[in-house]
């Protein structure tokens, strides 16, 4: 095995292993940092796969953006020291059928499909091109999702503030 695998495999593993974490730990600032260190992770494949530009954009925006709305919402809301109420075991199971069920499809979806290896040159990865896709209103732009994300980070933003606020009772 290469170094390179053995690269991939243990950032890998570190991203899921990060990602479990945040999902079962009891508390929510700490479901947030793991978070933050399975989504760093992420940047970290890109990196490996050279693909430098989308990974500083899933720094930024991703890390730097929503983990930060993430927290910032936590500490708005003053739960950050409170531990999470622990699931019911309905829940336990109705999540572990999902899961179950999310593989089978995954499975039978990507089965019949034969993957190889591209016979076409590879994609033009350089700034130019993916700012011009990013920006692009044609079939295969990206202009659109960009801008619901926009709308979407400004709901969760003003969420916040709504959350945030606290009602002033007038004394009589």
């Amino acid at each position: 095995m290469s170094a390179s695998a053995i690269f991939f495999y243990i950032l890998s593993i570190s991203i899921l292993g990060a990602g479990l974490l945040a999902v079962t730990t009891k508390k929510i600032f700490r479901s947030a940092i793991w978070l933050l260190f399975s989504l760093i992770g992420i940047a970290g494949l890109y990196f490996w796969m050279q693909m430098e530009f989308i990974a500083a954009v899933q720094i930024i925006v991703y890390v730097g953006g929503i983990v930060v709305l993430i927290i910032f919402s936590i500490f708005l809301t003053q739960q950050s020291g409170k531990q999470m109420a622990r699931p019911s075991i309905g829940r336990i199971v109705f999540s572990l059928l999902a899961v179950c069920i999310g593989f089978a499809l995954t499975y039978s979806l990507l089965q019949p499909y034969v993957f190889q290896p591209p016979s076409s040159a590879p994609v033009d990865m350089s700034v130019r091109n993916i700012g011009n896709q990013m920006l692009s209103t044609t079939q295969h732009g990206y202009v659109l999702p960009l801008e619901v994300v926009s709308v979407l980070l400004l709901a969760a933003m003003i969420g916040c503030i709504v959350i945030a606020m606290k009602i002033k009772t007038q004394a009589k």
